[in-house]
């Protein structure tokens, strides 16, 4: 099996850094694209910005991590941006393209028409982080000949968290484990992300992980 070939898009981030890590763990080929340092594990870099990146910097990967965040109002229209950027220069190629989305888009009835983000509880602060990624799901979703991937973490993503090298595969419906929690780490996360570069096994489908 050949070695695959994967660059992560803001791989300095908290959730970048434990692709990066994993994916190395793996013995994967990891770029890391970064807009200053690279202070990952990754064995390559390129030094640039989401928004600038070409079809040609990103052709001959096998996939593509959008681990592009944001955290204020300023910088949470990055996500959006970079995600739908990445996706469209991404069409039309064999790269497959992996989001690190939000679990705000993740539908809480079997008709799949109120998300999580509708209910009362869901915290305003919250919403414009929310509404940034499912504008990139719903681009997703109507771009045509693009390898996607759209995984959702659980509501309470710890970005400290344990990694237990254990999760629960869910699709686009809110889940919760045994426990009755709707938890993940960043590290478990991470292994799920490149479990899915190393399946191919939902290419245009959002997918959804939680903690055992």
């Amino acid at each position: 099996m050949m070695t695959k070939k994967i660059a992560v898009v803001a791989a300095n981030g908290r959730a970048g850094s434990l692709i990066v890590e994993e994916a190395v763990r793996r013995g994967f080929d990891v770029t890391a694209i970064v807009r200053g340092e690279n202070r990952t594990a990754a064995q390559n870099s390129v030094i640039k910005d989401a928004l600038e990146l070409t079809t040609e910097d990103l052709e001959g990967f096998d996939a593509v991590v959008d681990a592009v965040g944001g955290w204020t109002p300023e910088t949470i229209p990055g996500i959006t941006d970079a995600g739908i950027h990445l996706a469209d220069v991404l069409v039309g190629t064999d790269v497959r393209l992996l989001i690190v989305g939000g679990a705000g888009s993740l539908f809480v009835n079997p008709e799949h028409t109120v998300t999580v983000d509708m209910g009362p509880d869901f915290p305003d602060d919250w919403k414009p982080l929310s509404a940034a990624a499912g504008k990139v799901l719903a681009h997703l979703r109507e771009t045509d000949g693009l390898k996607w991937t759209f995984i959702s973490p659980a509501a309470d993503f710890q970005a400290d968290g344990e990694r237990t090298g254990e999760y629960i595969l869910a699709g686009e419906e809110f889940t919760l484990n045994s426990r009755g929690e709707s938890t993940l780490s960043y590290a478990d996360y991470a292994i799920a992300m490149v479990d899915e570069i190393e399946s191919g096994n939902h290419v245009a489908q959002r997918i959804s992980v939680v903690s055992k």
